[in-house]
């Protein structure tokens, strides 16, 4: 007899061989029937339904249509006697190369911990005001660029009016009537050319009559005509005022953009800052955008040659080349994933009369856009080479933006890229791992001079400029881990993909700066004995405290990760070991009075309390320290805090709270908040998120957030359809990926999965979970499995090979 390791058994092999025969007869019978079915709505018609569309112009800008190239962003209004393309360049914001730091702040650390340990509160956030925060206060603020405005003389009556959005080409499309003509126009931005491409087509030859010009919100702009049919607009960002510290504050990026037109027929031409076409058959613009912007401590560049260089690179191709350049570029990451939930009674109507009416209509359909949307928003917002994607992704229209549009490192930022893995766009992570590499620059001096601390640390916001010190207030300003909570993403790269390399020469190095920064900022309660962090907040909730417990939850996590990143590199054994025994000194979770989990140190949790941030809550998500069944009694008890804080909130609070509810396993719950946030209240026409006012966190968490419900692999298994809920009786799910370097597509039919597809990317063993004993097929055969405990089995796997997941026929 073979010996057999405890807690496994081997199934027997007979029995999976009878029972997988039967599962693939009935697969090949449900294939003519369901199988094929999906998959034919899949190739013709899931696409085809990627469509945002208007019977009418967009007034307001959250009614505008987004496209981008990941620097280059537009909001398309989509007017018939004037169009209007509002457009950005991620590099735009006010400011200056600049350090934050404060320096000799860390000699009033000691006194701040003391007052804090003593219970004077005030008084501690009173001092650390006065001597520990940034320099100045507050930090940037992200531009507008301009404005592209075409005008078509006549076009004020029109008919058959449409506007839309094709999230699968990233194309925005307006036609409409003008007389006895149809008139067409394309919008896209593109990666490959780095330009903004505007096509204008009529179906009766020579009637295409319209002018362009472009146009900037900042003082002392110029445009001039530099060719025939070229214009360029030059400016440079000088001093303001700000609103809030009544300042005037220095700026100094230059800008430049470059409109270039072909037509074909009629005239084009260029006269006093504005192109005119004359009865044309068709005309194609196109606009380049740049910035004196190098890094944040360089802004020597030459935006004029840099918009020249990108046109000239355009000269010799046409519109077709152009577009399907683009279209290409675009579907290679957006059709990683697809989304089948069913057929509702709707799909055909516009979008803003769906998101009106979805509480009280059966409209699958809007939920798989509204997926699909998300990861739109990310390819258009953060490519390799741009900016990551801010508050508002590339998306500003205000010279004054809400919270200056910046990267807030509290949820926000951290919420932009919980889809970039699983969602298959791990390209679109790269850009925040950019801002990663610049802020353990500006973090390392804000380290030394607030903290007298090895490393580096960001505190809840960051810039252009790389800002890394608390800003705002001491209250909620002082909070020292979000460059820890960052470095999640790092791991999270590597636990997905694999990439040594990566993790070797990239990550690690982060990484194992920032848990240095906490090596030497813990220190020991003088109450508990507990090694914990202060001064910091639980964030925006509860002011300046000792030992908030979402600090300790991520300082875990961090050292977590990099005690396994060392493991896997075979270095820093002395290093892994220091972080062991500190990790295992830090504040425990702890449960209070009404059984909740407590979120500071003492037990002071109000029940009532409505708080939109629920922070205390990043060990059950997106940490992984609090679960089901490795932690039975946090795990309620964190429910128990999600409880008194209530289904309310902004945008992205509810879409982190779909992510909790798909934790806690709870598929109804998790689609109530889902739900939630497609409704007037919660989404704007556009299907922007509103916060209120838009922020794009709430889109990207909301995303993440389906997935979650369908896909979990945060414990090192493959757990299918864990927060399944009943209003998807069955739907299909292609292309997920999951971590341990696996991607999955998940088939369910009566609320029960029916077939899963492993793809095994880096030959590692593969665990799964789900509701329902399963059987695992490999080359037709069934696979050799363990049953570790009920309704898992575990399986090796080779690199490339394909694994089909079924529940044995009874």
């Amino acid at each position: 007899m073979n010996a057999q390791k405890p807690g496994t058994r081997t199934i027997n092999q007979s029995a999976v061989v009878f029972t997988l025969c039967l599962t693939i007869l009935c697969f090949v019978v449900l294939g003519c029937v369901t199988g094929n079915a999906a998959r034919n709505r899949f190739d013709r018609e899931n696409w085809s339904g990627m469509k945002l569309w208007y019977r009418q112009p967009a007034q307001d800008w959250t009614e505008a249509l987004p496209v981008g190239n990941g620097r280059l962003g537009a909001m398309i209004f989509g007017g018939t006697q004037q169009e209007r393309l509002q457009f950005n360049e991620d590099t735009l914001w006010t400011g200056r190369p600049h350090e934050y730091h404060h320096e000799g702040a860390a000699e009033y650390l000691p006194a701040v911990r003391k007052l804090l340990f003593d219970g004077q509160q005030r008084q501690a956030d009173k001092l650390a005001a006065e001597h520990m925060m940034s320099v100045p206060l507050r930090q940037e603020k992200y531009q507008p660029f301009g404005d592209l405005l075409l005008n078509f003389p006549g076009h004020d009556e029109y008919s058959d009016y449409r506007r839309q959005l094709d999230i699968d080409t990233g194309i925005s499309t307006v036609r409409y009537r003008a007389g006895d003509a149809t008139f067409t126009r394309e919008v896209f931005s593109s990666f490959p050319d780095q330009v903004i491409v505007v096509s204008l087509t009529c179906d009766k030859p020579g009637r295409l009559t319209f002018t362009a010009k472009l146009d900037s919100p900042h003082p002392g702009s110029q445009t001039l005509v530099v060719a025939n049919r070229s214009l360029m607009m030059r400016g440079q960002l000088h001093e303001y005022m700000d609103r809030r510290s009544k300042r005037k504050k220095p700026s100094v990026l230059k800008f430049a953009a470059r409109l270039g037109c072909q037509a074909q027929g009629g005239k084009a031409k260029a006269v006093d800052e504005t192109l005119e076409v004359e009865n044309a058959d068709s005309a194609t613009l196109v606009l380049a955008a740049a910035t004196s912007f190098e890094n944040f401590r360089d802004v020597s560049a030459d935006p004029k040659q840099r918009c020249d260089d990108t046109i000239g690179a355009l000269r010799a191709r046409d519109y077709d080349v152009l577009r399907q350049e683009h279209v290409d570029d675009h579907r290679r990451l957006f059709r990683r994933t697809a989304l089948e939930l069913g057929t509702g009674d709707v799909a055909e109507r516009p979008t803003d009369e769906r998101i009106k009416n979805f509480a009280g209509q059966n409209d699958p359909e809007l939920m798989e856009l509204y997926y699909q949307f998300g990861r739109y928003l990310l390819i258009a917002s953060s490519r390799p080479g741009s900016q990551p994607a801010n508050l508002q992704g590339i998306w500003n229209d205000k010279i004054d933006p809400p919270w200056e549009s910046k990267w807030t490192t509290n949820i926000n930022t951290e919420m932009n890229y919980w889809p970039a893995e699983v969602t298959a766009l791990s390209e679109c992570h790269e850009p925040l791992f950019d801002l990663l590499d610049d802020v353990a620059v500006s973090g390392a001096k804000t380290a030394k001079a607030h903290y007298n601390c090895r490393g580096w640390v960001l505190h809840h916001n960051t810039d252009l400029w790389r800002g890394a010190a608390p800003i705002n207030a001491a209250n909620h300003g002082i909070w020292v881990t979000g460059g820890a909570w960052l470095c999640q993403d790092l791991w999270e790269r590597y636990a997905f993909t694999g990439d040594k390399e990566f993790l070797k020469k990239r990550a690690y190095p982060l990484m194992k700066g920032a848990a240095t920064f906490f090596v030497d900022f813990l220190v020991e309660d003088p109450k508990t004995g507990w090694l914990i962090s202060t001064p910091s907040n639980s964030p925006e909730n509860g002011g300046l405290v000792a030992g908030p417990t979402m600090d300790h939850q991520i300082i875990r996590d961090l050292f977590t990760n990099c005690i396994k990143a060392s493991e896997v590199l075979g270095v820093d054994e002395d290093f892994r070991r220091k972080l062991t025994e500190l990790r295992g000194r830090i504040a425990p979770n702890q449960i209070g009075q009404y059984g909740q989990l407590q979120e500071w140190l003492e037990d002071k949790d109000d029940p009532k309390n409505k708080h939109r941030h629920v922070s205390h809550l990043f060990g059950l998500h997106p940490g992984k320290e609090i679960t089901r069944r490795g932690t039975p009694d946090l795990f309620a008890a964190a429910r128990k805090s999600l409880e008194f804080r209530g289904d309310g909130g902004t945008g992205w609070s509810m879409a982190w709270k779909v992510n909790f509810q798909a934790r806690f396993e709870d598929g109804d719950h998790a689609y109530k908040m889902l739900s939630s946030l497609l409704t007037p209240q919660r989404m704007f026409p556009n299907m922007f998120d509103a916060h209120p006012p838009f922020q794009i966190d709430g889109n990207f968490g909301g995303t993440a957030g389906i997935a979650e419900m369908l896909l979990q692999s945060h414990l090192g298994e493959l757990h299918l359809l864990p927060a399944l809920p009943s209003v998807w009786p069955a739907g299909y799910i292609k292309g997920l990926r999951a971590r341990g370097g696996f991607e999955v597509d998940i088939h369910w039919k009566n609320g029960i999965l029916t077939k899963s597809v492993i793809r095994s990317k880096l030959g590692n063993k593969c665990r799964i979970r789900s509701s329902e004993p399963v059987a695992v097929m490999f080359n037709d055969k069934p696979a050799r499995t363990t049953k570790p405990q009920e309704n898992v089995v575990e399986f090796e796997t080779t690199t490339g090979q394909i694994y089909i997941i079924s529940i044995p026929l009874h």
